[in-house]
Parts: C-alpha cells; structure tokens; sequence
C-alpha cells in the first residue's frame, strides 16, 4: 500500500504543480496587458493635455470667457443708462402733472 500512496501523492504534486504553473502564466500575461495598458494610457493623457489641437481650444475658451465678461459689463452699463433715463423721464413727467 506504501507504494500507491506515494504514486497518489505524486499525481496530486503534479496535478499541483500544473495548476500552479497555469496561474503564474495567466498572472504575468495579466500583469503585462496592464502594464500596456497604462503605458498607452499615460501616452494618450499627455498628448490630450498638450497637443496643438488641445491648447488652441483652450485658448478660445479664453477668449470666450473674457468676450462673455465684456458682454455682462456692457449689459450692466447699459442697463444704467435706461434706468437714469426712465428716472429722468418719470421725473419730467410728474412735473408736468
């Protein structure tokens, strides 16, 4: 009987062995997809962030923000004016009443 129970236990060992084999394969194929992954990832934001294509834009959003500033300043001003007109105009009405 000595004899098969080292036999078994030489299955399972290799039966073992393999399976551990398989998932240090599987492992290091994983490991190296994500290393890829994250290569071209950090490849793709650095390009984003400072590609021509990228600043141009950034600049018209600039540019765009101090257009839409001017436009509320001159609303503002502009509303100043009608309002002082609309007094005067009250004014010179109820002194004519």
């Amino acid at each position: 009987m000595g004899g098969m129970d080292i036999k078994e236990d030489m299955v399972k060992d290799s039966k073992l062995n393999k399976d551990y084999t398989t998932l240090l394969d599987m492992w290091r194929e994983e490991k190296q997809k994500r290393q890829t992954l994250e290569g071209e990832l950090s490849i793709i934001k650095g390009i984003g962030n400072n590609s021509p294509e990228m600043k141009a834009l950034q600049t018209e959003v600039e540019e765009l923000k101090a257009s839409l500033a001017r436009a509320k300043e001159d609303h503002q001003y502009d509303n100043l004016v009608h309002q002082k007109e609309i007094d005067k105009l009250t004014r010179r009405l109820n002194e004519k009443l």
